[in-house]
C-alpha cells in the first residue's frame, strides 16, 4: 500500500501489510484480561461478594491492564505470564462460583453472577494462552 501526500509532489511512503501470525491469540487475550478487570472494579464497587477484599482486587485489576498492555507476539515470556494469571484467576473464580452455587445462591444473584463471569473469562483466556503457547513452540521446531 502507498501512500502519497495531496501536495502531488514526490513524497511516498510505504505501509506494510500486518501478516497474520498463526496460533497467535494475544490480542484476545488481551481484552479478555481488560474485560476481566473492569469486571472486577465494577463487582468489587457494587458490593458482590468477591473472594478477595478491596485493596487486592483493585491490585489484580491494576496487573490485568498491565499484562494485557505489555502482550506481544514478539516475547514468548509474556504469555506463561499469561497463562499463570490465568490458571490463577480460574482456580480462584471458579472454586469461589462453585461454592457459592453449592451454598444456594442464585444464578440471579449478582455476586454469583460476576463471580461466574470472571471464572469463565480467566478460563477462555487460559484457553487462548495455551495455545498461543503452543504455536510459540510449533513455530520453534518447524523449519
Amino acid at each position: 500500500m502507498t501512500f502519497d501526500n495531496n501536495g502531488g509532489g514526490e513524497f511516498s511512503k510505504v505501509i506494510p501489510q500486518r501478516h497474520e501470525i498463526q496460533h497467535y491469540h494475544g490480542d484476545s487475550v488481551r481484552v479478555l484480561f481488560f474485560i476481566s478487570a473492569i469486571v472486577l472494579i465494577v463487582a468489587q464497587s457494587t458490593g458482590a461478594e468477591l473472594p478477595l477484599s478491596t485493596f487486592p482486587t483493585v491490585v489484580l485489576a491494576v496487573v490485568l491492564v498491565v499484562v494485557a498492555g505489555v502482550t506481544n507476539p514478539a516475547q514468548s515470556g509474556i504469555h506463561w505470564l499469561n497463562a499463570l494469571i490465568a490458571i490463577a484467576g480460574t482456580l480462584l473464580f471458579g472454586t469461589s462460583a462453585i461454592d457459592h452455587y453449592r451454598a444456594g445462591s442464585s444464578i440471579f444473584d449478582s455476586s454469583f453472577a460476576y463471580i461466574e463471569a470472571l471464572a469463565l473469562l480467566f478460563l477462555v483466556a487460559l484457553y487462548f494462552t495455551v495455545r498461543t503457547v503452543r504455536g510459540f513452540y510449533l513455530r520453534a521446531r518447524l523449519p
